[in-house]
């Protein structure tokens, strides 16, 4: 048999995230969430992107790169099912998988043409870790890969109904204009693990450089505090 080359790392994604928690679970929920993906110098040609500027929408094909590990399990068990339900790994898009390859539909902004860094692709919606390093790009093409009338199984039982956000005027201000939109959309989103429902409980999900400190009760995310992330910890 031919020996064909491992998978690539062609680039990497600049995203708000440094860390897992907060990230929305699929992309394009949070469709504000603006990043930028980064390619590897022998992959900054930009023939290579030549004519993708007419697709809105995009395929990453990526590495789970917090989630490798040399053995695999049959099942897993999904926050959103409460964390006690065991199903099937190919049941489910779980980052625990024989092969830690995520996929992920983002909107296409632009591509800006840079000298030092080439062909940079900027993208929204994306559900990806800072720094996440990507595999390929493909175009979406509606035609094909829309399925209106697909069902889906255990995640339609497990929709969440987005959140009302409380965000405190002089609190939102230290974020980024930029940034501001795509916070709210990812908190609207219940950054929780879908077994806890603590009132009380302090939450705390790190986005563009803050901790962003709050609370969830019947239905209402509070934000109570936008503080500087400690050094260190990215």
């Amino acid at each position: 048999m031919q020996d064909f080359p491992a998978l690539r790392i062609i680039g990497h994604i600049h995203s708000d995230f440094s860390e897992k928690f907060g990230i929305p679970r699929q992309s394009g929920l949070a469709d504000a969430l603006c990043a930028q993906i980064i390619m590897l110098p022998p992959y900054r040609n930009p023939d290579a992107f030549r004519g993708l500027e007419a697709y809105s929408h995009i395929w990453l094909i990526w590495q789970f790169s917090q989630a490798l590990r040399h053995s695999w399990s049959a099942t897993v068990r999904p926050p959103r099912l409460g964390g006690n339900t065991r199903v099937g790994v190919f049941a489910t898009r779980s980052p625990y998988r024989p092969s830690p390859i995520g996929l992920s539909c983002v909107a296409l902004d632009r591509i800006e043409q840079t000298d030092n860094l080439g062909p940079v692709l900027h993208v929204r919606g994306a559900d990806l870790l800072n720094g996440t390093p990507i595999y390929d790009i493909k175009p979406y093409l509606p035609y094909a890969d829309a399925h209106p009338s697909a069902t889906d199984g255990l995640a339609e039982k497990r929709r969440v109904q987005p959140l009302q956000v409380d965000f405190p005027a002089q609190l939102l201000y230290r974020i980024a204009p930029q940034a501001r939109a795509g916070l709210i959309q990812a908190l609207e989103q219940d950054p929780r693990p879908g077994y806890q429902h603590e009132p009380a409980r302090v939450y705390k999900m790190a986005f563009a450089g803050f901790d962003i400190h709050f609370t969830v009760n019947e239905g209402r995310l509070a934000v109570c505090e936008v503080l500087p992330c400690r050094s260190g910890e990215k």
